[in-house]
């Protein structure tokens, strides 16, 4: 108990300082490309931060531990949304861009829906795996374009001063270094973390939708909460919008396209359609709690959180828990 306790502590420690570095890394490269915060946010600290949910996916499937590796991407994704969004926004309320509601979460929402749809016969096949896959390719190319129509040209006076101040090639390392380490702490926490919870006989099912969720969640956490406290809004919400896109079009798209994920006993008898609808609920709210102001408050995120709490509760007082 002691050793997992402290590999929780090292964990913690790598994730916050990784954030710290790959937030700074990012922020000041999109800058330096011409590109948008928001962009970045939804591509590469995105991709980055969701590297856990793709290796714990991938290595869950390939062991035969189906509901760990689909209830890894669910449960992170109401994480996400529900947790870490809703903590971002109690040290900042959370000021949005028209493209989060008009776009991005339009297309995180939809993907949410297409998931659903694919597992109706309680599985995900190679071909699910494919098409899955193929629409990040797709949607990667549509926020690049996307952004590219819209940019802001950048200050040439601002532009000069930053390149004086640092290099692309920094920046870079900045990232690197800061997704190993995102990635690595999160290992580290989710391997303490589960250790611990095997200890009290919880299901497969439920580890995978908390415990390994929450772990795999972590550089997301850090990530947004650093940026929050940095004031980096776009690259905030941005992160956990991509991420949620990634981890179902790359982490559940490449798992099922390597190794086809069956969901044991079925989708219905099993619960996981019950988490599924509530990934779309928790998807859905950010939607309407921001679509008239362009904000989401203090109040929005204790309201996200309460849910985090309530779904929470509800899996570890279900009796198919």
């Amino acid at each position: 108990m002691g050793l997992s306790i402290l590999m929780l502590i090292l964990g913690f420690v790598s994730l916050y300082i990784g954030a710290e570095w790959l937030v700074k890394g990012a922020s000041r490269l999109a800058r330096l490309m011409g590109l948008s915060p928001l962009l970045i946010g939804l591509t590469v600290v995105a991709f980055g931060t969701s590297a856990p949910e793709l290796f714990v996916s991938l290595i869950s499937a390939i062991k035969g531990n189906n509901m760990i590796a689909v209830g890894n991407v669910v449960g992170s994704n109401i994480c996400n949304i529900a947790l870490i969004l809703g903590i971002a926004s109690l040290f900042q309320p959370i000021k949005c861009k028209k493209e989060i509601i008009r776009r991005d979460l339009p297309i995180m929402i939809g993907i949410s829906v297409y998931l659903i749809i694919v597992s109706l016969d309680s599985k995900i096949s190679r071909f699910d795996g494919i098409t899955l896959f193929l629409s990040l390719i797709a949607y990667t190319i549509f926020n690049y374009y996307g952004d590219k129509k819209k940019r802001e040209h950048v200050i040439l006076l601002e532009n000069v001063k930053l390149k004086k101040e640092t290099k692309k090639s920094i920046q870079l390392l900045l990232i690197v270094v800061g997704i190993c380490l995102v990635v690595a702490g999160a290992k580290i926490v989710v391997n303490g973390a589960e250790a611990i919870m095997r200890m009290f006989g919880i299901s497969e099912r439920v580890i995978g939708l908390t415990i390994v969720a929450f772990g795999t969640s972590l550089p997301e956490l850090a990530t947004s909460a650093v940026a929050s406290y940095r004031k980096q809004m776009d690259i905030s919400i941005g992160n956990l919008i991509g991420s949620n896109a990634f981890n179902i079009m790359c982490v559940l798209g490449l798992t099922g396209f390597i190794k086809p994920i069956l969901i044991p006993g079925g989708l219905f008898k099993t619960g996981l359609f019950v988490d599924y609808m509530i990934m779309i609920f928790i998807s859905v709210l950010p939607w309407f709690m921001i679509k008239k102001r362009l904000v989401l408050s203090r109040k929005d995120g204790l309201i996200l959180l309460s849910f985090y709490v309530a779904y929470v509760l509800y899996l570890y007082l279900s009796p198919i828990h």
